[in-house]
């Protein structure tokens, strides 16, 4: 009796032990793995680098989006648009980002191929330190000759004349522009070029260009704290970091000779107003429409045309994935303007080719 306890014993361990290791087989086949996970459980870590402007609602999504599927994770590192594209091209990231979508020739450079796309948009303002001083306008003409050195300073009667309910203080400008090579100072110097023939001729357009007069600060974090650490100070930076920080913005002057605030019902009407082409680069440099703000831009991912790995390529598609559906709804109360469904469509359709083994969706 005894015996044939200890063999029927011994038979359930045994049973045990083979649906133990049946298990594991299935797991090790992929039967039995996290089905919903990026490559079927695969760990994939992504790298990618470039513009300052959007890296607060990036590293926002890449968050959310480990928390999500904790074996894909993405790192995120704000260097400016310049530097972004400069690794890109040179391959030392698995994505970049630029505030100024890459030229033809910069495309050209990467045999791989390149695929563009916008993946939020935000206002660049002109921020500023006057500490008894809120609701300031500035024409068109006022902030440009500001930033070209010809009025330098607060109660300057150009600047009185349409301020006319504000007491200006007795005060030097201090410009304060960006040191690096940055998207955002793309974006802004495109829009002076655009409205100052003046502008245009003695300074120009460019990631970098020779600022008449001011301080540099590296990305928009350092412009933001240069404008914060310096009384009579004004700059550009992207519209959540000044929000962010508490600093004022001026209203300003549109083509319809309105001064509108930076808001995200005034970036969206902007919006509105463009149609994006096929490869979807579009510069906003002087929209249209009243109540349009005028210095609104997209921000771009820069993609690699191929992916050698199937898991990389299967993990770009969910991030992206990802910033367009989760991603877009959390991009206002960050300071950024959601993609009209339009254009998420249309970078859905242009990034859905990336990834063979994954069908991309909107929610």
């Amino acid at each position: 009796m005894q015996c044939n306890l200890n063999l029927f014993g011994i038979t359930r361990i045994i049973a045990k032990i083979s649906a133990v290791a049946l298990t594991i087989g299935l797991a090790a086949c992929g039967g039995g793995g996290d089905t919903d996970g990026t490559g079927g459980g695969v760990q994939v870590n992504l790298v990618g680098a470039g513009a300052s402007f959007p890296a607060p609602i990036y590293q926002r999504w890449f968050q959310d989006l480990s928390n999500s599927d904790p074996n894909l994770q993405v790192d995120y590192q704000s260097v400016g648009s310049g530097a972004g594209v400069e690794r890109f091209t040179q391959e030392l990231v698995d994505f970049g980002a630029s505030d100024v979508a890459m030229t033809d020739e910069e495309i050209a450079q990467i045999g791989r191929g390149v695929i563009l796309l916008p993946m939020t948009a935000g206002s660049i303002v002109l921020a500023y330190n006057l500490p008894d001083v809120s609701g300031l306008k500035l024409s068109r003409e006022v902030y440009v000759n500001i930033l070209l050195g010809n009025i330098t300073n607060w109660n300057d009667p150009q600047i009185a004349a349409i301020n006319p309910d504000i007491t200006l203080p007795d005060q030097t400008i201090t410009v304060v522009y960006r040191s690096d090579g940055s998207g955002t100072t793309g974006v802004f110097t495109k829009h002076l070029s655009a409205i100052s023939p003046e502008w245009k001729e003695k300074v120009g357009e460019g990631k970098t260009v020779q600022w008449p007069v001011g301080i540099g600060g590296a990305k928009n974090d350092g412009v933001t704290a240069s404008i914060r650490q310096t009384e009579g100070a004004i700059g550009y930076v992207e519209y959540g970091f000044a929000k962010n920080a508490g600093l004022n913005m001026a209203s300003l002057e549109n083509s319809s000779g309105n001064y509108i605030e930076a808001t995200a019902k005034s970036a969206t009407a902007t919006l509105e107003a463009v149609v994006l082409p096929e490869n979807l680069r579009a510069f906003i440099t002087d929209p249209e429409g009243d109540n349009s703000y005028p210095i609104v831009t997209y921000t771009w991912m820069l993609i690699y045309g191929q992916y050698d790995d199937a898991g990389q390529a299967q993990g770009i598609e969910k991030m992206i994935e990802f910033g367009l559906n989760e991603g877009q709804k959390i991009s206002g109360e960050i300071g950024y303007i959601p993609l009209p469904n339009n254009v998420r469509q249309k970078v859905l359709e242009t990034a859905d080719k990336i990834s063979p083994d994954y069908n991309m969706t909107l929610k």
